[in-house]
């Protein structure tokens, strides 16, 4: 059976253990060659989901959901794939709209709500989810523009793990997320990586935010 094809997540990925790498680089102009567009901050709340008896971690796969501005996002994340010859994080994603409660029956349809159904194996109006933890982020956001063309995002994350309410631990990450539209220049990613590796304080990362949360809980399992 052919397996299904879905849309790649591209990340660059660091990890610094306080807050002055990610202030240092909201204040450059430039990242390599490429030029840093202005400054936009959001706060963002991020539940991450499961069936109680953890179906999707079993699968490898990981259930976001996002709270932004008033707005809901479910997101499928799957095994991470990391290529020696380049510094590229890529994973599946799949994302569509979600709703505030933990009922996938009321959400509106899309491909990531079925995608859900099918590793949860059961229909949307039949499936129970749990909230294993939730990040509350503080977000830092600037566009990356190679000439006048912007190929990616760079976010700077000042994260709380949260369980039940209450903060578990604190996370400063640093994700540069590549158009996904297109093939990524490999050339210009290296340059990307180079510069981030030359902050003071910031370190490559092979892990995602839920296996950094999963371990400051004291948990194992899990992809996204």
């Amino acid at each position: 059976m052919t397996q299904p094809v879905y849309p790649l997540e591209l990340e660059l990925k660091y990890l610094a253990l306080d807050p002055a790498p990610l202030r240092a680089l909201a204040a450059v102009s430039s990242l390599g060659p490429a030029r840093l567009g202005p400054v936009s901050v959001a706060d963002e709340l991020d539940r991450y989901l499961d069936t109680p008896d953890l179906r999707l971690a079993t699968a490898r796969w990981a259930c976001r959901v996002r709270t932004r501005g008033g707005r809901t996002k479910l997101s499928l994340k799957g095994p991470a794939a990391h290529r020696p010859q380049d510094a590229l994080h890529r994973r599946p994603e799949v994302e569509g709209p979600a709703g505030p409660g933990l009922d996938p029956g009321t959400w509106p349809p899309s491909p990531a709500r079925d995608l859900l159904a099918s590793l949860a194996d059961g229909p949307p109006s039949q499936l129970s989810l749990v909230e294993r933890f939730s990040l509350g982020q503080r977000r830092t956001e600037r566009a990356v523009f190679a000439g006048h063309r912007q190929v990616g995002l760079l976010s700077l994350d000042e994260v709380t793990v949260l369980r039940d309410g209450a903060a578990r631990g604190t996370l400063f990450m640093v994700e540069l997320e590549l158009r996904a539209d297109e093939a990524p220049d490999l050339r210009l990613v290296a340059d990307l990586d180079a510069g981030l590796a030359a902050v003071v304080g910031l370190q490559r990362d092979p892990h995602t935010k839920l296996e950094h949360a999963l371990l400051i809980l004291g948990e194992r399992g899990g992809t996204g």
